[in-house]
């Protein structure tokens, strides 16, 4: 019985992966996919406008 106690972690750790990896592949796309799409788009232009206005350029620009 030593070998059940000593497989049943990582088989739980492994099925609770499987869970995790699932739910990230299901929440991908769908109906929230066009904003999280405009959210990022929006923190990346106000990143970039900053940028701008601090006068820096982006790393390997001259």
């Amino acid at each position: 019985m030593e070998y059940v106690s000593a497989l049943l972690p990582p088989v739980v750790m492994a099925a609770f992966f499987i869970g995790l990896v699932v739910t990230i592949v299901k929440s991908q796309g769908g109906p929230n996919k066009a904003k999280e799409d405009a959210a990022v788009d929006a923190a990346l232009a106000r990143a970039e406008a900053a940028r701008q206005a601090d006068g820096t350029a982006r790393p390997g620009q001259a």
